[in-house]
């Protein structure tokens, strides 16, 4: 068990983020100790990172509790699904992204354009390639 300053050096976040992200719901104590102070889990620890990955993929605290509220509840086919629908929701966000982004490509110069299309490439293949196995592997499909 971990008392908060612990827990907030592990998870590489401030005791005030872990305090607010307790007060909404995000996180609970696992106990209180002797002295009152709250222990805070494993299990808290590795929420504490899938909410820090979420955010930095750009979900709201709002979408993340969501998420984490119906994780308990869903079954593995549900949880396929449902990812496969955040890809979706994700892809859509990118392409929004891409179009707030194509007056700036078009003002660049022909051979900073070509460098930045060779980089992006391979991964933008890579994503389209791993998606296209998730679907096909995925018997709700």
């Amino acid at each position: 068990m971990y008392r908060i300053g612990e827990l907030s050096k592990l998870a590489q976040i401030s005791p005030r983020t872990i305090d607010y992200y307790t007060s909404i719901g995000l996180i609970e104590p696992a106990e209180r100790s002797a002295k009152n102070y709250r222990l805070y889990s494993d299990e808290t620890l590795v929420r504490l990172e899938r909410i820090e990955q979420m955010k930095k993929d750009k979900y709201t605290l709002d979408e993340i509790k969501v998420a984490i509220e119906s994780w308990s509840k869903i079954t593995p086919e549900e949880q396929v699904s449902r990812k496969l629908t955040d890809l979706q929701h994700h892809i859509s966000q990118l392409e929004r992204e891409v179009k707030e982004l194509e007056p700036v490509l078009k003002k660049l110069k022909p051979r900073q354009a070509n460098h930045l299309y060779t980089r992006l490439m391979p991964q933008t293949a890579a994503c389209i390639e791993a998606l296209m196995l998730i679907i096909n592997k995925s018997s709700l499909m």
